[in-house]
């Protein structure tokens, strides 16, 4: 077992630190770091990462996608900031189902401006009702003849203020046993009417998260995805894949502000040495880097099981529970650490700190991946 990436992993990090210190950090840089990016920042982030490959990371390279191992992936998005990185889980999961699931003329149809960048795309799942509880899902989908016609309120949606694309997860009705028939649809902004809010929050702030309302909003026929009944199993497979990532997002804040922490200690004296030279000092910073690598490692390791075809749902829902409250850890001992300016908004430790805590909520709170990572280990769904 080999922990050390690669010759050609390490030329994709640095390729992706490069990417980001040229491309993406002037951009974050030019706007205030407590509102949502415009539009336009954000479709110059995206040609940047369309140039570097991974606006459709998952899908074969033949198509335009970058072919890319989830571990490999996994690499290269735990070297973006935690905003972008979030925006581009969105946008290429829905590219992958865009993919697997459109009709060719669709697909053929936005692939090509997805994956340059050029447009940007969105899933819209959670509910008031239906966040944890995919099956609570109240959006309705109408269909006659040529057309279909969405009902319904989605909320906590990353992306949709500044999307072209959605993808929405909708019900058909029940079935004879009363479960919900779920089944998704696309809709083109260009072409149908939806209301997009934007919603205030805690951290990841320049991000975007937003209510979307869908008031029988119409859409072709031939913008359905995938078959009836389908989209459960889906947003299963997608999920397994974003937790890890989610977990490499939290720690890439809680490496950055070790980093941050371990320059202070050399510099900033106290009692009349520096506080590297401080017990406690060494102690917490031991603490904070066992935290972050222990938090890699484990999405490392569910990245790969998947890479290797294995059954991920327990070990991807564990790396996320832990690296998110690992990381939130880490990063609060960041704040300690830097005593009065580790709460000060010019350092930004306190920023990464509310962005990390923010990771707790997308595709699964902490208490459901608890339980999911139970079920798997005694057989026994605890909430169905």
């Amino acid at each position: 077992m080999n922990f050390a990436p690669n010759e050609s992993q390490e030329m994709m990090i640095d390729a992706a630190r490069r990417m980001v210190r040229d491309r993406i950090d002037p951009v974050l840089a030019r706007h205030p770091v407590d509102k949502p990016l415009p539009r336009s920042a954000m479709l110059e982030i995206y040609a940047a990462l369309a140039e570097l490959g991974i606006t459709a990371p998952r899908l074969p390279v033949e198509v335009g996608g970058g072919g890319l191992k989830m571990l490999d992936y996994g690499l290269i998005l735990e070297q973006l900031p935690a905003i972008v990185a979030l925006s581009l889980i969105s946008h290429e999961g829905t590219v992958a189902r865009i993919y697997s699931g459109c009709p060719p003329e669709i697909a053929a149809q936005y692939l090509p401006d997805l994956i340059a960048g050029r447009k940007i795309a969105c899933t819209a799942n959670s509910e008031v009702n239906a966040g944890s509880d995919s099956n609570a899902v109240k959006t309705r989908l109408r269909v006659e003849g040529d057309s279909a016609y969405i009902s319904g309120r989605k909320i906590w949606i990353t992306n949709a203020s500044v999307c072209d694309l959605l993808n929405v997860s909708c019900t058909l009705g029940n079935d004879e046993r009363g479960r919900p028939i779920a089944q998704r649809a696309l809709v083109d902004r260009s072409q149908s009417t939806v209301e997009v809010r934007e919603i205030g929050v805690t951290g990841l702030q320049q991000g975007h998260l937003s209510e979307v309302l869908f008031e029988e909003t119409r859409i072709p026929r031939s913008h359905l995805i995938g078959e009836a009944g389908d989209a459960a199993r889906t947003l299963t497979v997608g999920w397994n894949g974003n937790r890890p990532l989610i977990g490499l997002m939290c720690v890439h804040l809680a490496q950055k502000a070790f980093d941050m922490c371990v320059e202070y200690a050399g510099v900033r004296e106290q009692f009349g040495k520096p506080l590297a030279a401080h017990q406690l000092v060494q102690q917490d910073l031991a603490d904070m880097q066992t935290l972050i690598v222990s938090a890699r490692l484990l999405c490392y390791q569910a990245l790969d099981a998947m890479d290797r075809g294995q059954r991920a749902n327990g070990s991807s829902a564990m790396a996320k529970r832990f690296a998110t409250q690992a990381c939130e850890r880490a990063l609060g001992l960041a704040m300690q650490l830097h005593g009065g300016m580790g709460i000060t908004e010019e350092l930004g430790i306190e920023r990464m700190w509310r962005d990390a805590r923010m990771f707790q909520v997308p595709d699964g709170m902490n208490g459901i991946l608890a339980l999911i990572q139970g079920r798997e280990i005694t057989g026994v769904s605890a909430f169905r």
